[in-house]
């Protein structure tokens, strides 16, 4: 159930980020959105953190050996 409402946090996010790059928007309806973004961010920041923990006992459990390394994507370290 948490992964539904995060894709659709994340959809509704990329929504709101298309409304506010058109500058269409008046200053209340930008201000509306851009703090129903925040909200969603810190809600998918959460649901990330929350999954991130969940892989990292799921490992430890099976008896996996953890160690750290960086994450990349399209060749960028994270």
């Amino acid at each position: 159930m948490a992964e539904k409402k995060f894709e659709e946090a994340m959809e509704r996010l990329e929504a709101i980020v298309q409304g506010l790059e058109t500058g269409e928007l008046s200053l209340d309806d930008s201000l509306k959105a851009f703090e129903e973004g925040m909200a969603l961010a810190k809600f998918c920041s959460r649901e990330l953190e929350a999954a991130e923990k969940k892989v990292t006992l799921l490992i430890k459990e099976a008896g996996g050996k953890l160690s750290e390394t960086p994450f990349e994507t399209n060749g960028d370290t994270l």
